[in-house]
């Protein structure tokens, strides 16, 4: 089955950003890093200052985008210390996004290597074949940095890798999925259900294969 990886991005970037096309420039600020504290969120798809947001920087540095000499001095400091307060780096972020070509393409470089080109070994490590369960596994990739475990221990349905049905692991793993970000304390992730309804909905009219279009991704119609 071909992957329409086009359009996959297009809806996670709807997601993380509100825009199909993704806000190379969107900065926000959110209190989701280690025991809740606050840290940067960053980019088309939106990586965190706790997370994978140094390497995107070496790696625009690397490229000699238009900011990088600027970007520099703080590239020891990103994951290290927080810069939730630092308006100077703040506006050097927004500014690459909103104005340098290069940090364009270098975030499609990066999320590429760091969330798709992993989402998509472990789909097939695992046996998922269908675009739908392409777009699933992506997602948990950017949104929670993989399958989590505890999530899968919550089914007994198995994944095609084990012999099972890769519909069946789909729906209990995105039913599982939506209960957790449903119920959850924190607010931030109870708002973020939408992704798991999207899913749900295009499970629910058979479009494992995303040919069926429009995709309502939260509240926008993608194409």
């Amino acid at each position: 089955m071909s992957i329409p990886k086009s359009l996959i991005i297009r809806i996670i970037n709807q997601f993380e950003t509100g825009t199909p096309d993704g806000s190379y420039d969107k900065l926000t600020i959110q209190d989701d890093g280690i025991n809740g504290t606050f840290q940067i969120t960053y980019g088309r798809s939106q990586t965190t200052e706790q997370g994978n947001l140094r390497y995107l920087l070496e790696m625009y540095v690397e490229a000699e985008g238009a900011y990088s000499n600027d970007i520099l001095p703080y590239l020891e400091r990103v994951g290290r210390e927080s810069l939730v307060t630092d308006g100077e780096f703040h506006e050097l972020l927004v500014a690459a996004g909103r104005e340098d070509p290069v940090m364009r393409d270098t975030q499609d470089r990066f999320f590429d290597t760091f969330y798709w080109q992993p989402a998509n070994a472990w789909c097939q490590a695992h046996g998922i074949q269908t675009a739908l369960g392409h777009l699933v596994v992506y997602d948990s990739q950017v949104h929670s940095g993989g399958i989590p475990l505890f999530l899968r221990k919550r089914f007994t349905a198995r994944p095609p890798s084990k012999g099972g049905d890769e519909k069946r692991w789909l729906w209990a793993y995105v039913e599982a999925r939506h209960q957790w970000l449903k119920y959850h304390k924190r607010p931030l992730l109870r708002a973020c259900v939408y992704r798991t309804q999207c899913f749900m909905d295009e499970m629910s009219r058979n479009n494992w294969d995303l040919l069926q279009r429009p995709i309502v991704a939260n509240g926008r119609e993608i194409s």
